[in-house]
C-alpha cells in the first residue's frame, strides 16, 4: 500500500484582516486604560463593518478614555485611509456602547472564594504549548505562516510591495514524514489595488515574499511544493468592505494554529483577571519552560478553573510520549514543585500584567506566543534550572 504523507497545516492573517482590525482597536482600548488605572478591568468587543466601527463590552476603570480617537488611530496606522480600501479612518462612523462589569462578576474578582487576593474572573479552561521543533518553541507552520503575512505587511507600509492592501492571509502545510521536515505547500492571498495584473502580482508574492521567507527557514521550495497565490483571482475588496470583522474570532491563530487545543476564551480586549488571557500565558510560560529543561519534546498543559476561585480546578499535562522522565513527575512539578504559580494574583504579579512592559496592542496580530521581537515576560526560560533540580531530588 502506497505510504501517505503526514501533513499538517496552519494558518495566518494580517493585521489588516477586518478581525485583526478589531483585536487591536480592543487592546489599544485596554492599553490605554491600564495606562491611567492599572487596575482597570475590560471586556471590550470591537466591530467592524462598511465604513462603521462599532465599540462595546464592559469597562470598569478610573481612565479618562477617547475611544474614538483610539480606533481612527488604531485604523490609520494600519493602513485604511479611504473607503475604497475597506474603510477609511476619517470618514468612518464610531459607535460608542460600554457599560460597567456586572457587579455579581466583579464580586468574584475582588475577593476570592478561597485564600487569595482575587478569584478568577469566569470558569473555564485554558491551554499552554511548547514543541522543540523551532528555536520559539512554536510549530514550524504557524511560524512561517505569521512570517509570511508580517513580512509582506512590512514590505507594503515600506512601500515596496506598492501594489498591497492591508488585508491578507497565509497558509502553511508542512511535511512530517520523515525527520528532515518539508514544506508541503504555501496559500497566500493578498488584498490589491485594481490596476495590478494578477500574474505579475503572483510573481512578485512568490519572488519577493514566500521565497526569500521559506529560505530564513533553512528549507526548499521544490517541484513538488504547492504555491497557491489569490487562486480566485481579484482580491480587491477587502477589510470590513468585504468581511465584516469582530473582536476575538481568529483564536487559533492567537496561539498555535490549531497544534494543540484552544479552551474557547479570546485574549484581545480583556484585562488581567480575566483567566482566558492571563492563565493562557502562564500555561504557556510552563510548557516553555518544561521543554526548554529537556524533560520532553512536546507539552501541553491544561489549566480550568471556577469563578471567584483562585487555584485552579484542575492541572493536566500532556507529553505526546517525548518525554524524557516520568509524565508524572512532571505533572508532580507542576502542583507540588511551588516553581509555577497560577492563581489569578501570582501571574499577575508574575508577568506585571498590570503594568506591562509590553503593549497588549502588540500582540493583536502575529501570535501571542514565539514573538521574538517582543519581550515578554511570560516568553522567558527563567524555570528551566528550577525544573532540573526539582526532578533530580
Amino acid at each position: 500500500m502506497r505510504k501517505n504523507k503526514i501533513l499538517f497545516t496552519s494558518e495566518s492573517v494580517s493585521e489588516g484582516h477586518p478581525d485583526k482590525l478589531c483585536d487591536r482597536i480592543s487592546d489599544a482600548i485596554l492599553d490605554a486604560c491600564l495606562q491611567q488605572d492599572p487596575e482597570s478591568r475590560t471586556a471590550v468587543e470591537t466591530m467592524a463593518t462598511r465604513e462603521k466601527i462599532i465599540l462595546s463590552g464592559e469597562i470598569t476603570t478610573r481612565a479618562q478614555v477617547d475611544f474614538e480617537k483610539i480606533a481612527r488611530d488604531c485604523v490609520r496606522e494600519i493602513g485604511y485611509t479611504s473607503p475604497e480600501l475597506g474603510i477609511g479612518c476619517d470618514t468612518m462612523e464610531v459607535e460608542t456602547n460600554f457599560i460597567k462589569q456586572s457587579p455579581d462578576i466583579a464580586q468574584g474578582v475582588d475577593s476570592s472564594f478561597d485564600k487569595h487576593s482575587i478569584g478568577a474572573g469566569d470558569q473555564g479552561m485554558m491551554f499552554g504549548y511548547a514543541t522543540d521543533e523551532t528555536e520559539n518553541y512554536m510549530p514550524l507552520p504557524l511560524v512561517m505562516a505569521h512570517k509570511l503575512v508580517r513580512y509582506a505587511t512590512k514590505l507594503r507600509k515600506e512601500g515596496k510591495l506598492d501594489f498591497a492592501r492591508p488585508d491578507m492571509k497565509s497558509q502553511v502545510t508542512i511535511d512530517y514524514t520523515e525527520e528532515k521536515l518539508k514544506l508541503n505547500a504555501v496559500v497566500f492571498a493578498c488584498q490589491h489595488d485594481e490596476n495590478i495584473d494578477i500574474n505579475l502580482l503572483r510573481s512578485r508574492i512568490k519572488k519577493e515574499v514566500i521565497e526569500p521567507v521559506v529560505a530564513s527557514f533553512g528549507m526548499e521550495i521544490t517541484p513538488e511544493t504547492e504555491i497557491f497565490i489569490n487562486p480566485t483571482g481579484a482580491f480587491v475588496i477587502g477589510g470590513p468592505l468585504g468581511d465584516t470583522g469582530l473582536t476575538g474570532r481568529k483564536i487559533i491563530v492567537d496561539t498555535y494554529g490549531g497544534s494543540a487545543p484552544h479552551g474557547g476564551g479570546a485574549f484581545s480586549g480583556k484585562d488581567c483577571t480575566k483567566v482566558d488571557r492571563s492563565a493562557a500565558y502562564a500555561a504557556r510560560y510552563a510548557a516553555k519552560n518544561i521543554v526548554a529543561a529537556g524533560l520532553c519534546k512536546k507539552c501541553l498543559i491544561q489549566l480550568s478553573y471556577a469563578i471567584g476561585v483562585s487555584e485552579p480546578v484542575s492541572i493536566n499535562v500532556e507529553t505526546y510520549h517525548t518525554e524524557t522522565v516520568e509524565k508524572e513527575k512532571i505533572l508532580d512539578a507542576l502542583i507540588n514543585g511551588g516553581i509555577f504559580d497560577f492563581t489569578p494574583s501570582g501571574i499577575i504579579e508574575k508577568f506585571s500584567l498590570r503594568h506591562p512592559t509590553f503593549r497588549y496592542q502588540d500582540l493583536s496580530a502575529y501570535g501571542h506566543f514565539g514573538r521574538p521581537d517582543l519581550d515578554l515576560p511570560f516568553e522567558r526560560l527563567d524555570k528551566v534550572e528550577e525544573l532540573k533540580k526539582y526532578l533530580e531530588r
